[in-house]
């Protein structure tokens, strides 16, 4: 079964026990966008591929594209923990997110970030796992 398709779904032999600590945590520039590091919290490999977790922070010195696009997943929510975010959705215009904002972009949704602050840090979560993301 395809782990993007809506009828997949978890069971208690896919799911582990999994605790990550920020001191032992590390940011990498792996990530889809250059101008953005990652830190992997340990959610994908708890749930055989089925979700994906990370906290996302400006790299300094790398600019946005602020390329359309959109992602091919099921679920994908950021909550902003510092910082501002500046984006424009399809059909919902430009959202600025602060800390304490949180979205759901619902799956499919166009989008293209505008802009963001130097210590902008936030927490994404997506079904699943690996996604793609296709430009618009």
């Amino acid at each position: 079964m395809n782990p993007s398709t809506p009828s997949a779904s978890l069971t208690n032999t896919d799911m582990r026990f999994s605790v990550q600590h920020a001191i032992d945590g590390t940011f990498v520039h792996d990530g889809l966008r250059p101008y953005f590091e990652y830190r992997d919290l340990g959610i994908k490999d708890a749930t055989a591929g089925k979700a994906v977790m990370h906290v996302i922070r400006a790299h300094a010195g790398h600019q946005l594209t602020g390329e359309w696009h959109h992602h091919e997943v099921q679920l994908q929510i950021v909550y902003v923990l510092k910082g501002w975010v500046k984006f424009e959705y399809e059909g919902q215009g430009e959202h600025t997110l602060v800390a304490g904002t949180c979205v759901h972009q619902a799956p499919g949704i166009r989008h293209r970030e505008i802009a963001h602050s130097d210590d902008l840090e936030l927490i994404e979560i997506v079904l699943p796992g690996d996604f793609n993301t296709v430009s618009d």
